[in-house]
């Protein structure tokens, strides 16, 4: 009799007395197999963000507001396909084969890239960015769900996980510094061609893997995919790469097909809240709230990728702190950078205040998360309010920039999650949570849209007025809706807490109604 797969994994994670087992060691390889995959989609997805502005500026001849649109559609349409990388992932593939062909898809994606830099064609470039943008809601959610099964227990996972996520940074530091700086050296096509080869070497390293992998994925993993699975999911992948190539090309189509999205997940997820009973209705109803206050961060966040490197290209020079060497469309990496420094002390601090029973709800923390991006796009006002005539920002102006709005992100990126996953239905939990990445969607989209309004024509001279008017009333109106959206979180918490206790004192009523 054939043993199962998961027998053979049992058999080879047999040895536990010792210290260092070899079951251990198995687990660790697995680990660490994961976090390469890891390592290499930050470096190469990040390093080709941080060069597209640039190319599609100088190469494809983009304006400054298309570019803006493209680059900030380049951010937000994959965490919004995550929902359909989950259902694909759920129903067709499982995680594993989902993953590994992710990072094909990504290595397929960049090397469409180096074909479009060398021949200048659009339509190819364009291709190559909808193919990674579908990769990337692929990936989104199957990676979380195949990695924690490379861990023994809940336990480990859970001290793993902020390891892993700081791998991420490492990566999306390195890519966002070094690509700009290789883009000099080797070109856009050789950039792209690094991307590719690192994309590559994820897929070699799930190949290698892939009886590990699948023996300790779930069920869906072990066992081998119908034709009638496999012929769905290419026709579900042909038509959304589509979807995903004409809105690129026809940004003003896409950005309403990006609302329409969104807005048909949220109507989803509001009608099942009206069937639920009212404590959960209550519950769910926080949800919404707490993805409204998510989208309005991101709108910011997404100022990085948009305004802000744009604002970076044309006025940043020098060396940070005057030895650093830093190109301006790298500006984007002191945010990873100030993340991997944010997310250590954010943990500290609200583990101390729960420690000293001082519980801040997490509407509350959000609150705290835009007067630290009041205070960012404050410093960015004054910075270009203030520039002379040669119309130099320094780069330690950013710098102190990125510093208040990564702490910002880590607390809204870490919490929101919890939060949902804390009051959702467990039959919708997988749904409730895509809904965070819906908010990233549709802020970036909304983002994009509003940076455009700083964008300069063709040919036209950057000057000390432009900078000081444009910018500068741009980011001031920022930093005065960035304290106006304090009090609406403020406000939106003390809503949330009402709500929660409602939602408590019904399921009380409804316990003792039950038990009577």
């Amino acid at each position: 009799m054939k043993r199962t797969a998961k027998a053979a994994v049992a058999n080879d994670f047999s040895v536990v007395d010792q210290p260092f087992t070899r079951e251990r060691k198995m687990w660790n390889r697995l680990n660490k197999s994961m976090m390469f995959c890891q390592m290499m989609f930050g470096l190469s997805f990040y390093g080709v963000m941080v060069i597209l502005t640039r190319f599609f500026l100088e190469d494809l001849g983009y304006s400054e507001a298309d570019t803006m649109m493209v680059v900030g559609a380049f951010s937000a349409i994959g965490p919004l396909f995550a929902i359909a990388g989950g259902f694909i992932a759920d129903k067709f593939l499982g995680a594993y084969r989902s993953l590994t062909i992710a990072f094909f898809g990504f290595a397929s994606g960049y090397a469409l890239l180096v074909l479009g830099a060398t021949t200048k064609q659009v339509p190819i470039a364009l291709l190559g960015i909808a193919l990674a943008s579908y990769s990337r809601g692929l990936m989104s959610p199957s990676y979380p769900s195949l990695y924690k099964r490379t861990f023994k227990s809940q336990e480990d996972f859970e001290n793993g996980y902020p390891v892993n996520y700081s791998v991420n940074n490492v990566g999306a530091f390195l890519g966002q510094y070094l690509f700009p700086l290789l883009a000099l050296a080797v070109g856009f096509n050789g950039s792209f061609a690094l991307s590719a080869s690192l994309a590559a070497a994820a897929v070699v390293m799930m190949v290698i893997n892939c009886k590990r992998l699948q023996a300790v994925g779930a069920d869906i993993d072990q066992a081998p995919v119908s034709s009638k699975n496999w012929a769905l999911f290419g026709i579900t992948s042909a038509a959304m790469i589509a979807l995903v190539f004409f809105m690129f090309s026809n940004m003003d189509v896409g950005q309403n097909i990006v609302y329409a999205i969104g807005a048909g997940a949220l109507v989803y997820f509001a009608s099942i809240m009206m069937k639920s009973a009212k404590a959960q209705a209550l519950k769910m109803g926080t949800v919404l709230i707490m993805v409204f206050l998510t989208t309005a961060f991101f709108v910011y966040y997404g100022q990085m990728m948009t305004s802000m490197n744009m604002v970076a290209i044309n006025t940043m020079r020098g060396d940070l702190f005057g030895f650093i060497p830093f190109e301006p469309e790298a500006a984007m990496a002191m945010n990873p950078l100030w993340c991997m420094v944010a997310g250590p002390i954010i943990a500290w601090f609200f583990a101390s205040m729960d420690k000293k029973n001082i519980h801040i709800p997490t509407a509350t923390r959000v609150a705290g998360s835009f007067i630290l991006t009041a205070v960012a796009f404050g410093i960015l006002t004054f910075a270009v309010q203030t520039v002379g005539t040669d119309v130099v920002v320094r780069p330690e102006w950013f710098f102190a920039c990125h510093a208040f709005l990564a702490f910002a992100e880590v607390i809204v990126g870490s919490m929101v999650v919890a939060f949902i996953l804390s009051v959702a239905p467990k039959n919708i939990e997988n749904f409730s949570v895509s809904l965070f990445s819906v908010a990233i969607a549709l802020s970036g989209i909304v983002g994009a849209a509003i940076s455009t309004s700083v964008a300069m024509e063709k040919g036209q001279e950057i000057t000390q007025a432009f900078v000081q008017n444009t910018y500068g009333d741009f980011y001031q109106m920022l930093t005065i809706a960035a304290v106006g959206m304090v009090v609406i979180a403020l406000l939106a918490s003390r809503i949330i807490t009402k709500m929660l206790d409602a939602a408590k004192a019904e399921d009380e009523v409804t316990g003792t109604v039950t038990n009577a």
